[in-house]
């Protein structure tokens, strides 16, 4: 019943809002396209990062925002807090920026305990301080008892692009390796666990982490790195499709080269969940030359966030825009978007 009842949210209403257009899988894509992209679009915008680099005078910036409306707020290895710290911090890295200052907004709904707002914000400025960036502005909101669910934050980034840093889509090869900095489906099963109140003997922690200090060390080795991407809501399977979508080029991974803690693969095969569409907080996906692949996965093996780094596969010509990966069966399948949401309220 478990297995069915996370998983039974189909693709997009036509006529309404669903879960399933927040899962960052194929319905939040068509929403994007049909609502946001034909009103908002520009040369910006449509290349779809998990930020936007802005020229100014004298460099470049980019700039982020993200809301939070994880339930529950406080699971293992975190909380509503740090989890917007750190997801903004790494929506900033993905583009090759140093994060440098961050708003806050809360919205929060009547009778919330203190002592718990408390916790929040003494663990964002605890997050803000070890990310090394400041919380420069903000903005408050109560609403009325019922009219949200506890407490719901909002946070945008400013961060620094350094001169020759260029991350995008639009760079990925045919050739260029695709390294994963860690094991997959960590915080996604955290909050999965903690929030149906599941008591497996088995105990997952969230990875939430920033990932600036991480991708510092691999911009110093190999500025020419294509792309980056922090695979979060829809997990690592529909950030792949994506960049092969954006990038024209079809991608090959290697199942048995993805790391995936025996815990999570046990909470999943339990649930009927895929670990490739789990949600993760703490990793980072890069494509990178083939050449300098090798010198940007030992850097990474060497960083506490990129100790079970790995090489998971590469780009090639053939199948643009699909990804297929081959089984540890010997066999091979495509490997979709993801067609609606496994995990609703995951960040």
């Amino acid at each position: 019943m478990a297995s069915q009842k996370l998983g039974s949210q189909k693709l997009g209403s036509d006529k309404f809002v669903t879960l399933a257009h927040g899962g960052g899988g194929l319905a939040s894509a068509a929403l994007l396209k049909k609502y946001f992209l034909s009103a908002y679009g520009n040369t910006i915008l449509n290349k779809l990062g998990d930020q936007a680099i802005v020229p100014v005078k004298g460099g470049r910036l980019a700039f982020t925002t993200d809301s939070y409306v994880i339930d529950p707020i406080f699971f293992p290895g975190g909380n509503i807090g740090s989890l917007a710290v750190h997801g903004t911090v790494n929506d900033l890295a993905m583009g090759g920026a140093v994060p440098r200052y961050l708003s806050v907004g809360f919205i929060i709904e009547e009778g919330f305990p203190l002592t718990d707002l408390e916790v929040i914000i003494q663990s964002m400025a605890q997050a803000a301080r070890m990310s090394k960036v400041q919380i420069v502005t903000g903005d408050t909101k109560v609403v009325a008892r019922g009219s949200a669910d506890r407490i719901f934050i909002n946070t945008s980034g400013i961060g620094e692009v350094p001169p020759g840093i260029d991350i995008s889509p639009e760079r990925v090869q045919p050739g260029d390796k695709i390294i994963l900095s860690g094991s997959i489906g960590d915080h996604g099963i955290a909050v999965l666990t903690r929030r149906e109140g599941f008591n497996f003997e088995v105990s997952v922690r969230s990875d939430s982490a920033p990932l600036h200090d991480l991708v510092k060390t691999m911009l110093a080795v190999e500025p020419g790195i294509r792309m980056m991407r922090d695979p979060t809501r829809g997990g690592l399977a529909s950030a792949l499709n994506e960049i092969a979508q954006l990038s024209q080029t079809g991608m090959v991974i290697e199942e048995s080269a993805i790391p995936v803690l025996e815990e999570v693969k046990s909470v999943c095969e339990i649930l009927g969940l895929d670990p490739l569409y789990i949600a993760n907080e703490g990793k980072l996906a890069a494509f990178v030359p083939a050449g300098a692949a090798p010198k940007v996965l030992q850097v990474m093996q060497a960083h506490p966030l990129g100790r079970k780094s790995a090489v998971i596969g590469e780009v090639r010509a053939a199948d643009p825009g699909i990804v297929e990966m081959k089984t540890s069966f010997l066999g091979s399948r495509i490997v979709p978007m993801q067609t609606g949401e496994q995990l609703p309220r995951i960040c």
